[in-house]
This record gives C-alpha cells, sequence and structure tokens, in this order.
C-alpha cells in the first residue's frame, strides 16, 4: 500500500471512530493510562459547574475526561467526589531568586526551586520577573532555570526598569530621550525573541518613577507584536506614593486614580492586553475608593479597552510587613526611594532620631512625616506590633499603646524606636493592614480580576514572610468564594486558571480539557483552609490534597514530593494539539 493510500485509509478509518460517540466512549473506557483520577467532580476552569468525570493521564497530557471506569493505570486515585480543577497560574510571581537557587538534587537550594509553599497551594505556574525587575538577557535566564530544573512552570517577563537602568546609565532621574526609548524597544523585541511572554513595569519603584507614560507606550507596543502582555505595578497605590514625604517632596503626587487611568490610555492606545497588578485602595484616608476604581476600569472595557487587573486576597501588602513609621531621610543614606541600602555599616537609629528631634525645625518635619506614614499604614488601629525586645509589646496595635501610655500615635511610633531595637529602622518590626476589606471585597467579585500571589519562594526556616506565600489561593475560593459568597467558586477557580492562561496566550493550560498539558490540582472543599498566619506564616494549606505539573505529582496525597517537573514556557511553543503538523485529511 503506498503512503497516500495508507493516508486515506486513515482518514476513513478516523472519520467513523470521530463520528460514532459510542465508540469514542468505549476506547475510552477501556483505553490504559499513566494515572487515572476516579471519581471526581470537575471543576474545568471555564467558570462552568462542576461536573462528575474521571480523567485520564498519559505523557503528561490529559488524555481522557469522562466515564473511564474500565480503563485501567499504572497508578489508579479514587477521589470519592473531590475536586479535579485546573493547576493554578499565578500571574504575578517573586518566585524568581527560589526558582534560580543553585544546589544538587536533596540540597537546600533543590528544596528552595521545588517552591514547596507554592505548589502546595495548588501553583503549577508562575510568571516572574515582575515590578519591573529580573535579570538581562532573558536567554540567560532561561538557559539556568532550565538546567537547573524546579517545581512549578515559570513563564518570564522582562523588567522595564531593568532595561531602562541600562539604557539610561547612571543618569535615571529624569525622562528618557527618544534614542534611549529606542535603546528599550530593540530591548523588548529581544526579550520578546528570546522567550518572554511580555513587559513588566514597576512605576512606583527605581528608576521607573522617573518614566513618563510617553516612554511606556512604544515598549508596550514592541511587546504587544510579539504576542505579549503588560503587566504594571502602580505608580501609586492610594493619595499618594510610597516614596512621598509630605516635609519633603512637593504636593499633588500621582494617587492609585491617576494611575488606572494611565493604564487604561497605555492599553487603549497600543491595544495590548494591559493587566494593573496587585489593584489595592491602600491607607485610611483612600478606602472606598475601591468602587471608583472600579468604575474606570468597566467604563473603559465596555468601550473596548483590554485593561484587567489582579489581585492577592488580604488586606494588608507586602511591604506592610516591614513597616517604619519614621521618615527615611532622617536615617544616614535614606531617601525619596526608600530605606538604607541593603548593605552598609551599622547604624544607630535610635541615635539619629534622636539628633533629628533635637532640632526645632527638623522635629516638627519629622512628626509630620510620621503622621502621613500612620494614614497610610490603615492608622494606629491597624498597626500592629510584630515584634520587639520588650514582649510585652508583641501582638498590640499602636492604638492600643497610645491609651495605655497616654500618648499620641505620634509619639508611640517615636517611642518605639528610641526604646526599641536601636539596630532596627523603627525599634520594631510593625505590620500595617493599610488596607480595608471593603475594597477587598469589591475587586474580588468581578469577572475580570485574576487571582495572583505577589509571593516568592519560602521555606520553614525562613524568616517572617507575607501569609499569601503559603495561602492566596485557597484563602481566595474559602474566604472569598465558600464563606462570604462574594463570587461563585466556579468563578474563584476560573480567575487563577482559564483566565491568566487566556491573558498569557496559553493555549493548553487553564483548562481541563483533552489534550491540555495535565498541570492539574485536587481539591477537597471541605478539607480547604489557608493556614498561614502573620504570626506564624510558615503553614502550608489544608485541602489540597494532589498536585501534577505535566503528570508528575508535586503533591502526592497532601505530602510534597520536592519533584522538580518544571518547564520554562516559551510563547507559540506547542500548544495547540496538532501543532506540530496535520495528518492532511
Amino acid at each position: 500500500m503506498n503512503r497516500r493510500a495508507a493516508r486515506t485509509l486513515l482518514c476513513a478509518i478516523t472519520l467513523v471512530i470521530t463520528s460514532s460517540p459510542s465508540l469514542l466512549a468505549q476506547a475510552a473506557q477501556d483505553a490504559s493510562f499513566d494515572i487515572v483520577l476516579r471519581g471526581g467532580r470537575v471543576l474545568d476552569g471555564t467558570g462552568n459547574p462542576w461536573f462528575r468525570a474521571d480523567v485520564g493521564i498519559r505523557e503528561g497530557r490529559i488524555a481522557a475526561v469522562g466515564d473511564l471506569s474500565n480503563a485501567t493505570g499504572d497508578r489508579v486515585i479514587e477521589l470519592a467526589g473531590r475536586y479535579i480543577v485546573p493547576g493554578f497560574i499565578d500571574i504575578h510571581s517573586h518566585a524568581d531568586g527560589g526558582l534560580d537557587a543553585e544546589g544538587d538534587p536533596g540540597s537546600d537550594g533543590a528544596r528552595r526551586r521545588a517552591a514547596p509553599n507554592l505548589v502546595s497551594q495548588g501553583v503549577t505556574t508562575v510568571v516572574i520577573n515582575q515590578d519591573g525587575g529580573g535579570p538581562w538577557p532573558i536567554a540567560d535566564q532561561r538557559a539556568r532555570l532550565e538546567s537547573r530544573g524546579h517545581g512549578p512552570n515559570a513563564a518570564l517577563m522582562v523588567g522595564h526598569n531593568t532595561i531602562r537602568a541600562m539604557a539610561l546609565g547612571d543618569d535615571v532621574m529624569r525622562p528618557s530621550t527618544l534614542a534611549e526609548v529606542a535603546r528599550m524597544t530593540e530591548m523588548v523585541e529581544q526579550g520578546m525573541a528570546e522567550g518572554a511572554y511580555g513587559l513588566s513595569a514597576g512605576l512606583e519603584y527605581f528608576p521607573g518613577i522617573w518614566s513618563e507614560t510617553s516612554e511606556l507606550f512604544p515598549l508596550v507596543e514592541a511587546a504587544g507584536r510579539g504576542g505579549g502582555i503588560y503587566i504594571v505595578h502602580e505608580r501609586s497605590s492610594g493619595m499618594t506614593p510610597m516614596w512621598f514625604w509630605p516635609s519633603r517632596d512637593d504636593p499633588g503626587p500621582p494617587t492609585m486614580i491617576e494611575t488606572i487611568l494611565e493604564d487604561i490610555e497605555v492599553a487603549e492606545r497600543t491595544g495590548v492586553t494591559t493587566v494593573a497588578t496587585h489593584i489595592k485602595a491602600r491607607g485610611s484616608d483612600f478606602w472606598g475608593a475601591g468602587r471608583a476604581l472600579v468604575d474606570l476600569i468597566e467604563r473603559a472595557r465596555a468601550r473596548g479597552v483590554p485593561i484587567w487587573a489582579d489581585q492577592y486576597p488580604y488586606n494588608t501588602t507586602g511591604s506592610d510587613g516591614n513597616t517604619v513609621l519614621l521618615p527615611r531621610w532622617i536615617f544616614p543614606g535614606g531617601g525619596p526611594g526608600g530605606g538604607p541600602a541593603a548593605q552598609r555599616p551599622a547604624i544607630d537609629y535610635a541615635a539619629a532620631l534622636g539628633e533629628a528631634l533635637a532640632d526645632p525645625d527638623r522635629g516638627e518635619q519629622v512628626r509630620l512625616d510620621i503622621e502621613h506614614e500612620i494614614g497610610r499604614r490603615g492608622g494606629p488601629e491597624n498597626l500592629v506590633i510584630m515584634d520587639h525586645p520588650d514582649e510585652n509589646l508583641v501582638g498590640k496595635t499602636v492604638a492600643e499603646l497610645a491609651a495605655e501610655w497616654d500618648a499620641f500615635p505620634v509619639d508611640v511610633a517615636i517611642r518605639l524606636q528610641l526604646e526599641g531595637d536601636r539596630a532596627r529602622p523603627g525599634g520594631a518590626r510593625v505590620r500595617g493592614f493599610s488596607l480595608s476589606e471593603i475594597d477587598v471585597e469589591e475587586f474580588s467579585a468581578h469577572p475580570w480580576l485574576v487571582t495572583a500571589s505577589d509571593a516568592g519562594i519560602a521555606l520553614p526556616g525562613d524568616g517572617p514572610v507575607h501569609a499569601r506565600f503559603y495561602g492566596t489561593f485557597p484563602r481566595k475560593i474559602k474566604r472569598y468564594a465558600m464563606d462570604l459568597g462574594i463570587l461563585s467558586v466556579e468563578s474563584a477557580v476560573r480567575s487563577m486558571t482559564s483566565l491568566p492562561a487566556q491573558l498569557l496566550g496559553l493555549r493548553d493550560r487553564g483548562m481541563i480539557r483533552e489534550g491540555n498539558v495535565a498541570d492539574i490540582a485536587v481539591l477537597d472543599l471541605d478539607e480547604l483552609q489557608d493556614n498561614a498566619t502573620f504570626f506564624e506564616p510558615h503553614q502550608y494549606p489544608s485541602g489540597v490534597d494532589y498536585v501534577l505539573v505535566a503528570g508528575t505529582f508535586v503533591v502526592d496525597d497532601g505530602e510534597l514530593t520536592w519533584a522538580l517537573p518544571g518547564a520554562v514556557l516559551t510563547p507559540n511553543a506547542g500548544g495547540a494539539p496538532n501543532a506540530g503538523g496535520t495528518t492532511g485529511c
């Protein structure tokens, strides 16, 4: 039989089989798989209600979804009604450093690359190089990650702050020139060609603070030409940016409202999918503004603007975890962009504060700035002492100490430094709860909102981290869907599966569908719970029983396997079931 006749016969056989659902169903029932997940309830990631089905996995992909009661498998897991969901896609992750950790199998570095705090939540893909950061070039980072192996998949972004610093050199505290924009555009194009999924920006951070909107247009357009998206950290998350001090900076800094308007402008002008990342309304003077931000986004979307947002489901931020109520400018090396550098000779912060207070004019400025920072971090009743040399203070709020000491909140902040740890700015570790649950719930309800962690990789022996490192995804489902009913469980799952897959263009992930990569989690919704707290954050969630990355277990019957099956994903590398060609039928 010649090749043409063989192809004709193959097509005829295929046509007969595919035209008969009963034959297909029988074939699936009688098939053999590597893994069979039997007796589950499938939440397929689309937002549709669950349905009863078995899932068969073969060679790292979902080979069958349906009645597989007669099928065999190298391993068959009876789920007894537990929920089969797509693996979660974390569209804003700081897993970069952990995935890049050095070390042979069994080492601390290899355990870190397994990303235990993330996969234990059901996360199977992380999108890294966020807030404008990340190494350069993308090709080198990609090669390094591929050579070392890691637990979840990784998708890479080009960092705006990284390429801006390279294009402008040491002189970054200014708008860029046309030549510098052209150089940055070339770098975005290079990064996209090397496998990036788009451009990330951190416009509240160095050196993005000094970029103008006009600088962003050609860079975002370049990312869009490569099929990429734009994920942007706000210029401000409330009434003022994190670098603003009223005693030092001119009035009228950007607000979160102006940030969202800029994001909409960039998305509308470029036509590129834009994600306003970790959307929030920070500061007690800005609470309730979530509704206004939602209205801006929904009006823009109604006229076709590709604007989206992501959110972590907590009322406290990452920087809130190391709140320093004192202005940085009083400390040696401090400045508008942040506190002292990471590596610096020991500083007596109490002495620096005492020196500033000894000058009447400077002392008045210090008090003005402390009052501003107390409000920006949620007010005195929402500032909690997490660590202090006097253990009797731990767990109390600034408001409680003010009442106990018969003092104003500003004086409490001063006393914490003067009587606290002289080697720590602020004298104590303080966490501010700078967000209102009203706004957190407002954002959570909308179908254009993606769930994301904004978290890195942690091991139980690490220092304090945000609870979102261990709890983001179970918390969104349990608290905001199951307990509060802000959205349905189906919608919550969609916000962390098919929605981010759609935005990124991941055609073979994010849904339980035959032919898709077997990135899967199995949840026991009766047991699902985020267990991480802010005093004890290193606690894995409950109710995430199995997690597979490309058909390999990274969580097996509730236990971490420390496997490293993750891939570095690249756009257009497969995805469509017939990406390698067609049968010619």
